[in-house]
């Protein structure tokens, strides 16, 4: 946001000028060196002040929104990360991302946690109501996970360290099964015990309700083959219908 304008004395005329010269450059470097990668930047420049002009920029902005709809989110960074994806999605961003960092509690965990479950449970839940009654929700895939669990033993320093053998992961809308918890851990929470799905099964899942190949293959830049979901199956259980 605060780039999407000119920088100070900087006009509309000025700007394109600037634009100019700077394709002009490009133009030169490219036919000096004969480099392929200097089309590709440009492509990626120029994105920058279509994004500047574009009348869906407003939806950054959520001063345009109710107050009442921003009290819901909460008066946190991630709450008003939230409300702007819902406005993002609206405008019709294929992909958004909302961070909440602070999760690797290795000292002082339970208030750490509180904290951040403060700011994450209402704007979560303001989202997903908001979403569905927008009628957003049904084609909208919303997850909220970290890359890894904690592990159930407490430290000295009370807290908890990584734990990659267990996990959990919140899935709505976008053609998910709702309403349920699926798998359970044991009774220590240090592994899977029923319905355990492991990273590849998951990525496939989500693949597939996004409307994309689990199986399918890109190819690196080097040559080397790379699955997109390293041949997970999806897991039928938390599709809908």
């Amino acid at each position: 946001m605060r780039n999407l304008g000119f920088a100070k004395d900087v006009d509309q005329a000025r700007f394109a000028d600037r634009l100019d010269a700077f394709r002009l450059v490009q133009q030169n470097f490219a036919a000096r060196t004969g480099q392929p990668g200097v089309a590709g930047h440009g492509t990626v420049y120029d994105k920058a002040p279509r994004l500047m002009r574009s009348p869906l920029a407003k939806a950054f902005d959520i001063k345009d929104e109710p107050e009442s709809a921003r009290r819901l989110y909460g008066d946190t960074d991630f709450g008003r990360g939230c409300l702007m994806a819902r406005r993002l999605v609206e405008a019709g961003v294929k992909f958004v991302e909302v961070t909440l960092d602070g999760w690797d509690t290795h000292y002082d965990n339970f208030t750490q946690v509180k904290h951040l479950t403060a700011d994450l449970d209402p704007a979560m839940a303001a989202l997903l109501r908001d979403l569905a009654d927008r009628k957003r929700l049904d084609d909208t895939l919303v997850i909220c996970m970290g890359e890894f669990g904690r592990s159930p033993q407490i430290t000295p320093g009370e807290g908890r360290d990584h734990h990659p053998a267990a996990s959990s992961a919140l899935l709505a809308g976008g053609g998910i099964r709702g309403g349920q918890a699926y798998g359970s851990t044991d009774a220590e929470g240090a592994k899977p015990a029923d319905n355990p799905v492991t990273v590849p099964n998951f990525f496939a899942t989500l693949a597939t309700l996004l409307g994309m190949d689990p199986d399918k293959e890109k190819v690196s830049p080097v040559g080397r083959s790379i699955a997109i979901t390293d041949r997970g199956r999806p897991v039928k259980g938390l599709i809908a219908g």
